[in-house]
């Protein structure tokens, strides 16, 4: 299986040099991993090096469609805490 880029993706050139594969390259709307040559860095390294380098949260997908990166993976702070935070704000 591999990784794919879907919307949302900020094209930053983050990802595309940190792959040992080299399977992400720019596209069109956004960044593009090739199935073909991506490895999800198995063996290679101990977390996905596009996944832990973007800075964008649910934009990586592993072959299953599940987020490698998801919500919450960047601040550490778990989705559910986040809405409740957002909603505190808002009502003031």
């Amino acid at each position: 299986m591999a990784f794919k880029i879907i919307e949302g993706c900020v094209n930053c050139w983050a990802c595309e040099p940190l792959c040992p594969s080299q399977a992400i390259t720019a596209g069109t709307p956004h960044f593009v991993i090739d199935a073909k040559k991506c490895t999800e860095c198995d063996g290679a390294f101990a977390e996905p090096q596009c996944a832990s380098i973007c800075p964008v949260e649910g934009v990586i997908l592993d072959g299953l469609g599940v987020p490698v990166n998801p919500p919450g993976s960047l601040t550490g702070i778990p989705p559910e805490r986040m809405a409740a935070a957002m909603a505190e704000i808002r009502a003031r």
